[in-house]
């Protein structure tokens, strides 16, 4: 194969790439050489299931699945790998128990055997679209079991992996079992060579509760005592002025008023700060403040700490609906008990906000409504309704991880 051929080369050019990405920190500076097969982590004794997923989201969606087959199978160790930096910090406080993360290596032949060699899997999990060939093409040759799980393709990512349906094919061949979220993607990665696919939805309805810092929460709610707090989560630019201008009206109105603004980058806080001043919103960010009572807006340019915010509101407008991004995930909100208000623009997650809007569980808002939205008396029933939708679908995976459990050797 093509693909195996000119990976062969990576192990030439994977460190100095590493070492520069580094240096601008896109790599953890304690762990990036993970990503040379190099572990920091020792192998728990006893059966091990390896998950891996991309990126942030992804990566925390896992954690309902390993929840579900821990239930069923107490013994087990979980390894998860990703790729990003931002997934292992947020991850990192999120754990499950006898959960451990590390960084998957760059898919070489060379690095992918030392870290099978090291790990020693009975199962492994990919999660959505990020499948690395030699991983799992190498595991395979070892006879561990391989399966997909919250698989999704848009029509639009056929079109492009059509032109490498061999490759696909290899690989999708290899899984005895793919789940897909939804019927499309079911009949796209059929075309593509997947076998024994079945629809079971995603798995970002079922995680469990983001984790949060006790100590931090006490802080930030004395710190907010009389203070009326909505967030803006997961932000990009076109969310975020809308939010500011939702802002504006509230804290004329009223100087208890408080938006607490969570951007999707971080780094994008400068940029965040200049467009508050040009408001003349009084303005704090995390990393260096908490909130005064002179505030209007809090930024929180922090990461790992979403779980910490959804319990200090009880009102959130979900990010990516007014970017052309695709919107973001809304249950990490439903299930801490957070009103859920969302952009008109979520093609990622439709079928998510399909079924909340049909509950009536979210509020879908227009283009310069978000101060009249925040203020309809339906929220709080809204933000019954959606809790109420997201521990039904806690109980959702039991079969999955029966399916899941029952392809390692060593089922009882």
């Amino acid at each position: 194969m093509g693909y195996q051929l000119a990976s062969r080369a990576l192990p030439l050019i994977a460190p100095p790439l590493l070492r520069r990405r580094l240096k601008r920190g896109k790599e953890d500076p304690v762990r990036w050489r993970e990503k040379l097969a190099e572990p920091t982590a020792q192998r728990p004794v006893g059966p091990l299931v390896w998950l891996h997923a991309v990126g942030l989201g992804e990566v925390l969606a896992l954690r309902g699945l390993i929840t579900a087959m821990a239930d069923q199978r107490p013994d087990l160790s979980f390894l998860v790998t990703s790729t990003a930096r931002s997934s292992a910090q947020v991850m990192g406080a999120n754990l499950p128990a006898n959960t451990q993360h590390q960084f998957l290596p760059v898919d070489a032949p060379q690095y992918i055997a030392r870290f099978l060699d090291h790990w020693r899997p009975d199962l492994s999990i990919w999660s959505e679209q990020d499948l690395w060939p030699n991983a799992v093409i190498a595991a395979h040759k070892r006879a561990i079991p391989a399966a997909l799980v919250n698989a999704r393709i848009t029509a639009q990512s056929f079109e492009k992996r059509k032109a490498g349906r061999a490759l696909y094919r290899a690989i999708l061949s290899r899984m005895s079992l793919i789940a897909a979220q939804e019927d499309g993607t079911a009949r796209r990665l059929a075309a593509l060579g997947g076998e024994n696919i079945r629809v079971t939805g995603s798995l970002k309805s079922a995680a469990p509760p983001l984790g949060h810092d006790p100590d931090a929460l006490r802080a930030l709610q004395s710190a907010l005592k009389g203070r009326t707090v909505w967030l803006a989560a997961s932000t990009h630019a076109g969310d975020e002025a809308e939010a500011i201008a939702a802002q504006q009206a509230l804290y004329q109105e009223c100087s208890a008023s408080l938006l607490i603004l969570i951007p999707r980058n971080p780094d994008r806080a400068p940029d965040i700060e200049k467009a508050l001043s040009a408001a003349n919103l009084p303005h704090s960010r995390r990393s260096t403040a908490l909130p005064t009572p002179a505030d209007a807006v809090h930024i929180a340019d922090t990461y790992g700490e979403l779980g910490l915010f959804y319990r200090l509101a009880g009102k959130a407008l979900i990010g990516g609906g007014f970017d052309d991004i695709g919107g973001h995930n809304p249950w990490e909100a439903a299930a801490l008990d957070t009103a859920i208000l969302f952009g008109p623009d979520t093609y990622n997650f439709a079928a998510d906000y399909d079924h909340l809007t049909g509950a009536d569980a979210a509020l879908c808002v227009s283009p310069g409504q978000l101060a009249a939205a925040l203020s309809d008396p339906r929220l709080p029933g809204m933000s019954r309704n959606a809790h109420a939708l997201w521990q039904a679908t806690r109980t959702a995976l039991d079969p999955l991880a029966t399916d899941l459990l029952a392809l390692m050797k060593d089922t009882p």
